[in-house]
């Protein structure tokens, strides 16, 4: 078996094992009798048994009754971070959908799990203090700071994580600074863009891509003793 996701390279990884917490977003694609694909959170699987997805309170089981159905072929999909960051996906089928006393969708354990490498470029973990600063988008000059870690870095760019009180909170795609305490130079401002931005219970991770041949970027690695054998 193969899956692969469109406009995307093929799955290079099979796995059999199945390591999500609970909590997580799946993306889940059904085909028949119509096309749907839906975000659900994880409730939690039994190894080789069972995978338990649950609705958003917002949706109602009785809008997909005629796809949400005993046998019916889904493929999910699953991104975890890390050094390379990785999208998983797997075929399978649902075993069951209950409606009490939660709706819930009980999906048949997979026989394979895929994956593939969303980065080109190894990523090495960090957990270096940093602030992500935005221009006002209005016409004032104000900028607002958002304190947080940057979680992994490389030539090309980094993972910043920063909290939040409010779940909903995301950062736009957008130009920003990555602002750095370098202690020979003080205050560093790296130029980047943001393009990708989630919110899992108030932790937000922001990708973040660095602009091409910044020397900023090189002197910080090697500050941080990374060097490009290590990427």
């Amino acid at each position: 078996m193969t899956v692969s996701t469109p406009q995307a390279p093929e799955f290079l990884y099979a796995f059999d094992r199945f390591e999500l917490q609970p909590g997580k977003i799946v993306d889940l694609e059904i085909n028949h009798p119509v096309k749907i694909r839906i975000k659900v959170p994880l409730i939690g699987y039994e190894m080789g048994k069972y995978i338990i997805l649950k609705y958003p309170s917002s949706t109602r089981t009785s809008a997909y009754q005629d796809v949400l159905v005993k046998g019916n072929v889904v493929i999910a999909r699953y991104i975890v971070e890390g050094k390379h960051g990785e999208c998983f996906a797997f075929r399978s089928t649902i075993k069951h959908a209950t409606q009490y006393p939660e709706s819930f969708i009980i999906l048949n354990y997979p026989k394979k799990i895929e994956s593939r490498q969303l980065r080109l470029q190894q990523r090495i973990i960090t957990h270096l203090p940093a602030s992500l600063m935005v221009n006002s988008e209005g016409g004032e000059q104000k900028s607002i700071r958002l304190n947080g870690i940057i979680a992994d870095i490389s030539m090309k760019g980094c993972g910043f994580a920063f909290k939040a009180d409010n779940t909903k909170i995301t950062v736009n795609k957008r130009d920003v600074y990555v602002c750095i305490q370098h202690p020979s130079t003080g205050e560093i401002k790296i130029p980047a863009r943001v393009c990708n931005s989630r919110n899992d219970q108030g932790k937000v991770s922001v990708g973040i891509k660095f602009f091409e041949n910044d020397k900023q970027v090189t002197n910080l690695l090697e500050h941080l003793f990374i060097d490009e054998d290590m990427l």
